[in-house]
């Protein structure tokens, strides 16, 4: 083998594995420890009320506040905004879905919801005004319908 193919070689394998781990990347199908609690502490808030600007038990939540909260809790930086919980982390398609993803809805003209997938097609969210933290099927027509992008963090 000449030194030259050698030295490609070597470049190739060490491009591929840098690649294959990845930097602040989730392996498919792997659900973070920080997702699981963010899932965990989410569904622990069932039941309570939404408030707009709300982001923690003792005010209540709006349906970002519950995503920036239940991320904060386990040391992982989130957005507080929904807009910008959009472009959070990177884009995964609806089979790739893992608990604690974040997904995305387009309720109305201008208006995104989020919420947060919490496995079997379900997700956890303050849906609005007089209502309270509760879960959903993403099944649902209206949700199924709304869905605009599904957002996987990680710390």
């Amino acid at each position: 083998m000449t030194r030259s193919l050698c030295t490609l070689l070597c470049i190739l394998s060490l491009a591929f594995l840098l690649n294959a781990c990845g930097f602040n990347q989730v392996p498919p199908g792997e659900i973070t420890p920080q997702a699981q609690g963010a899932v965990r502490d989410a569904y622990a808030q069932m039941g309570k009320p939404y408030r707009i600007g709300g982001a923690s038990p003792r005010q209540g939540f709006d349906c970002s506040g519950l995503i920036y909260w239940a991320y904060g809790r386990n040391g992982v930086k989130v957005p507080r905004i929904t807009r910008d919980q959009l472009r959070a982390g990177h884009g995964v398609s609806r089979e790739e879905t893992l608990p604690g993803d974040i997904v995305v809805f387009r309720i109305g003209r201008g208006t995104l919801h989020t919420g947060l997938y919490a496995g079997g097609n379900a997700f956890i969210h303050a849906p609005r005004k007089g209502s309270r933290v509760r879960m959903e099927s993403l099944s649902t027509p209206y949700w199924n319908k709304k869905l605009i992008s599904i957002r996987r963090v990680s710390g």
